[in-house]
């Protein structure tokens, strides 16, 4: 059953202030974090300027907001702790075009008690999505070691952030099992790292990181083993793609990647060339997506669609630039 989220007299003056306060400091969004649906219209008279979001775990807690003119925010996070639920409310209105990455929002919310808005935050965005932290990749189930993940994804980030030379790069990395995945793999051409020295091809070498984003610009994936060395480059993935799905709009680049994870027990690592955007994929599915703005934020995939293109569709939209 849903209870309704009263805007009594406590509701409305902590709302108050909040609106105050977000046009004294010029804020581009106010945030309701709501535990139940509320007066629509009593927001909205007490709000004439500032863009307003009223977000919840559910659904039917936003019934009737869309309709009354204001942006719905679902959080799929039942029973998390307020900070999770303000973080991940703020992710998907950044997702959703809501907010820009570098927004300023201020945020209303229950932060001492349930089902009692009580609390207010002003939140620069840059500041409070920060950083990936080695703390959320190891929460990932992988076998792959901890500080070879985040040498990769430091580097994946740092690819779709900067590009090469001021051109988007795509790619592709695929770290650890790297025997059973090179049995995935043929070479697509020439594979510059083939005769280099062990410690030439080490990713805690920062020449070497410098030498693979290099590599990045040509077509095939990168082969790194469980301690971070370059195994191989240029590889064209030749993996099943049965029972795979995937978000609409992913390209053969990201297809390739959920294959291999899926028949091998590697991760993989790729890097959109429209956007930057990073995802880390596991067992044929995104297990964490990462964007890739002056500082890393990140969320993750929950919805899938099976795929509906063809491959040559699949190549054309991989290769198409996104404005």
């Amino acid at each position: 059953m849903i209870i309704p989220q009263k805007f009594n007299r406590q509701f409305a003056k902590i709302y108050t202030t909040a609106v105050q306060l977000a046009e004294a400091v010029e804020a581009d969004a106010l945030l309701v974090v709501l535990d139940g649906p509320t007066d629509w219209q009593k927001l909205k008279d007490r709000n004439k300027r500032i863009k307003l979001l009223v977000s919840a775990d559910h659904a039917e807690k936003l019934a009737g907001a869309r309709e009354a003119g204001l942006e719905p925010v679902i959080v799929n996070l039942p029973d998390a702790p307020v900070v999770d639920m303000l973080t991940q409310a703020l992710l998907e209105a950044v997702a959703g075009d809501m907010v820009v990455p570098g927004a300023a929002v201020v945020a209303v919310y229950s932060g001492f008690e349930a089902d009692q808005i009580d609390s207010i935050s002003y939140i620069e965005l840059d500041e409070h999505l920060g950083r990936l932290t080695a703390r959320d990749l190891r929460e990932l189930e992988t076998s792959v070691p901890l500080e070879t993940l985040k040498a990769v994804v430091d580097l994946a980030v740092d690819i779709g952030r900067e590009g090469r030379e001021g051109k988007p790069v795509g790619t592709l990395f695929i770290i650890g099992d790297t025997r059973k995945v090179l049995n995935y793999c043929h070479p697509a051409g020439f594979d510059p790292v083939r005769g280099h020295k062990r410690d030439e091809r080490d990713l805690r070498d920062p020449r070497a990181r410098e030498a693979v984003k290099e590599i990045a610009q040509l077509d095939g994936a990168i082969v790194i083993t469980a301690d971070g060395i370059v195994e191989r480059a240029c590889q064209i993935v030749d993996a099943p793609h049965a029972n795979l799905t995937l978000s609409k709009g992913l390209g053969t680049r990201h297809w390739a990647a959920a294959a291999i994870s899926r028949v091998t027990k590697a991760i993989s690592v790729v890097v959109s060339e429209s956007n930057g955007t990073v995802r880390l994929f596991g067992n044929g599915e995104v297990m964490l997506r990462i964007e890739p703005f002056r500082r890393a934020m990140k969320w993750r995939d929950f919805d899938y669609e099976p795929p509906s293109m063809t491959s040559e569709q699949d190549r054309a939209r991989e290769r198409e630039p996104r404005g």
